[in-house]
């Protein structure tokens, strides 16, 4: 007996201690390594076994001694958590002041440090010690199940929809509750009946009472396990960029200005292993941006890239940063990396000499940082120091460097919808001018590697590089410099506007595009100043991940733009008929000879050119109108002749032939549905009267336009007559037929005036998919 009822006695203390213990296991999910539950674990057998221990001393004696006993397990916890840096003053009061919001901003996984670890340790403590003296000395068991189960609850609170459900740690607290109160209620053979009565009677309106919550709770709770949990780090704000950082793009001027200031010194962690800068995409091998050097010998000397912020929102006004710095440790989460994208680790130590603001540079992406306390963000990939630089801090970070396959971006396409609308988006009021210009640039370049290097080799070649050129990239300044007279200030500029005119143009032509900003340092080590702050495009490719384009003029030779996009108006050349000038010294006898030129022998130079004009013009409307027959001809004999699949195949041809036309041609390994998707999502540069209004998929119109016709029948038809051919009727071809006219249509309407006119006049379909019997859906 004596053995049985000490076994009894120490089941609830062993219950409670192992409740706290999976409190700790649940926690420690989200943590980078195993210490957090090691250190609740501790917490929960001291604090359980502390309450056991003074059970018979007198109530007063167990506060004091349990404030002890509390704060030198916090002091040993913290000592453990520090790590190599060890603990100090400084460090214990900046953690317990700030251990709840340094938690719930902390990235996952977080890192095992004072201030991540003091709330969960101490909350573990105390409720160990709580649970003991109502459990044990009071002997109210239930109750005493209340302080571990809040603290599991709150576990599962802060970690939040950032684990897997913890349904085993859950069955294992209930069983522990289970036995816990069964040790409680258990009665010996000598126990009197009426005692036996009583604990029976008790439990069977516990058991009511517990199948009452079941019934009325039940629903609620079923409803609510197949829900995402709340993430309380929503609720938290994280730090944040000040103004400074906000935009480092307008900081490129000033840099540019004193190109000699220090800004920091860059050293790689291994010289025998330099990092690999991330490619460009550069046409005809130019070089990548932040690998370009000045001329001379110094050119030949090899760079990498830093990367300090990465700028992703554009309000028409200002290219801005937009992330969500979360507080990281030294592990830091690594990157997506696409299935095309070679990756290689570069090490890199880097010490602050004149730097200011927030943001820390470092090689793309970092993975691990030491010497430095930083948040994350971990959509961009980009550092900060909530405490700001300081003149000559030093830290090393090691960085993954993603080198995507160059070779697969002829064939690569790029993303859409909601995913990539943040890098996609253009406010209503671009101007005109530049709107055209992305319209002109994409005319013809249907593949969107294809339209990358036309913006980057027309930025290229029409514009100057100079050190001097004010700051701005408002719509104003990128209009000024795009189309501005060179005598004013126009048509030249630092990286801030090549790079920033760059991606405006990318989204008005439907690339997913960003503005990167950073600096060139040696690849062997050395200083970095303010002459090395450059800034940069990329684009998004599927498949591919982000890859940076180089728009810097490479010559100091450049073309005026008016040669490209807006050529200036010729003047017409002299009439070698026309007599010589007059040379009378009145006015009246001047405008004589102008108003009334003499007579000529042959017929004059104005008639010799209207005619010679007329011709033309007849010529090319009698061309036109050829074309425009044929066109009409090839859609009658496409939907009207043959059997329903050659009709269906003659459908999908007109649909592919309108993409075309648009500027967004199918690309051939698209399935007939993937094909509708395809163009489902044409920006709407393509599809509006004229104007680039607006980079967004083409299912969300605006207020003045009608949504593009659907296009299911023509799935149906061009399904059946691949996979069924037998199966294709005329009804389904009619279906198609009447479709896709509606929809090339629709399609040609939202283009300008003299776009329709050339749609309804382009030769290209007529040589377009000539070959017989080919795959409706190619």
């Amino acid at each position: 007996m004596g053995v049985t009822a000490s076994v009894r006695r120490a089941v609830v203390p062993v219950a409670l201690a192992g409740m706290l213990v999976l409190a700790g296991a649940v926690l420690g999910r989200i943590y980078a390594d195993d210490l957090m539950f090691r250190l609740a674990a501790g917490a929960a057998a001291g604090s359980v076994g502390a309450g056991v221990a003074m059970r018979r001393l007198p109530s007063w004696a167990v506060a004091p001694i349990s404030t002890v006993l509390l704060g030198g397990y916090l002091t040993l916890a913290l000592h453990l958590a520090a790590g190599p840096a060890g603990l100090s003053v400084t460090v214990a009061r900046d953690a317990l002041g700030n251990g709840i919001p340094r938690l719930l901003t902390a990235m996952i996984p977080v890192e095992t440090a004072p201030d991540t670890v003091v709330v969960a340790v101490a909350a573990i403590w105390i409720a160990g010690l709580a649970a003991t003296e109502v459990a044990v000395r009071s002997g109210r068991v239930l109750l005493g199940c209340v302080p571990p189960v809040a603290v599991y609850a709150a576990a599962l609170y802060v970690v939040g929809p950032n684990a897997s459900a913890a349904t085993t740690f859950t069955l294992a607290l209930a069983g522990l509750v289970v036995a816990a109160l069964a040790a409680a209620s258990g009665t010996g053979a000598g126990t009197p009946a009426v005692v036996r009565a009583r604990a029976v009677g008790g439990a069977v309106a516990g058991l009511v009472v517990l199948l009452a919550v079941i019934a009325a709770a039940g629903p609620w709770i079923g409803g609510r396990v197949t829900t995402t949990p709340v993430d309380p780090r929503r609720y938290v704000q994280p730090p944040r960029v000040d103004s400074l950082d906000e935009s480092p793009l307008n900081r490129i001027s000033g840099w540019a200005l004193d190109p000699r200031q220090p800004l920091l010194e860059f050293h790689p962690g291994d010289p025998a292993a330099v990092p690999t800068p991330a490619p460009s995409a550069s046409a005809s091998g130019r070089p990548a941006p932040g690998k370009s050097a000045p001329a001379g010998p110094a050119a030949s000397v090899p760079s990498v890239r830093l990367r300090l912020a990465v700028l992703s929102d554009y309000d028409g006004v200002t290219w801005k940063v937009g992330g969500v710095y979360r507080n990281a440790g030294r592990v830091l989460p690594s990157p997506d990396v696409p299935a095309g994208t070679r990756v290689t680790e570069a090490q890199q130590q880097i010490t602050i000499t004149g730097l200011t603001g927030r943001l820390l540079p470092a090689v793309p992406t970092p993975t691990r940082i030491t010497g430095a306390r930083v948040a994350f963000d971990a959509a961009s990939g980009t550092l900060i120091r909530p405490e700001g630089l300081a003149e000559g801090l030093h830290y090393t970070a090691v960085s993954q460097v993603q080198n995507p396959d160059l070779n697969q971006l002829p064939i690569a396409n790029v993303p859409s919808g909601d995913a990539v609308q943040r890098f996609l988006a253009i406010t209503a009021d671009t101007p005109d001018q530049v709107e055209k210009l992305a319209e002109h640039l994409s005319e013809g370049n249907g593949a969107p590697y294809d339209r990358a290097v036309a913006i980057e080799t027309f930025l290229a070649e029409h514009y100057q590089h100079v050190a001097d050129a004010p700051s701005g990239h408002a719509y104003p300044n990128l209009r000024h410099f795009l189309f501005g007279r060179r005598d004013i200030g126009g048509q030249k500029g630092t990286s801030e506007q090549f790079a920033a005119a760059y991606a405006v143009l990318a989204r008005l032509t439907g690339l997913p595009s960003r503005v990167v900003v950073g600096f060139t340092a040696p690849a062997a080590g050395g200083a970095v100043t303010g002459g090395d702050a450059l800034a940069w495009p990329e684009v998004y490719f599927d498949g591919l991940g982000w890859v940076a384009f180089d728009p810097m003029p490479k010559t100091d030779e450049v073309r005026p733009v008016e040669e490209d996009f807006t050529p200036p108006t010729p003047s017409p050349p002299p009439s070698q008929s026309e007599p010589p000038p007059p040379t009378a010294t009145d006015s009246e006898s001047a405008a004589a000879q102008i108003a009334a030129p003499p007579a000529q022998a042959g017929p004059s130079a104005v008639v010799v050119a209207s005619g010679t004009s007329g011709g033309v013009l007849l010529l090319l409307l009698g061309v036109a109108g050829a074309v425009a027959g044929m066109r009409g001809g090839q859609r009658r004999r496409r939907l009207t002749a043959g059997s329903p699949g050659q009709r269906i195949t003659g459908a999908w041809l007109e649909f592919t032939d309108a993409l075309r036309l648009a500027g967004r041609p199918v690309p051939a390994h698209l399935s007939a549905t993937e094909a509708v998707r395809h163009a489902a999502v044409l920006p709407r540069p393509v599809q509006r009267a004229g104007l680039l209004r607006r980079a967004v998929p083409a299912d969300t119109p605006a207020e003045d336009e009608a949504p593009l016709p659907g296009l299911d029948g023509l799935v149906d038809a061009v399904n059946t007559a691949g996979f069924a051919p037998e199966a294709a009727d005329a009804g389904q071809a009619q279906r198609a037929g009447d479709e896709v006219v509606a929809y090339a249509a629709a399609l040609r309407e939202r283009r300008s005036w003299w776009r329709r006119l050339w749609w309804s006049v382009h030769p290209g379909p007529l040589r377009w998919n000539r070959r017989p019997g080919a795959d409706p859906r190619r």
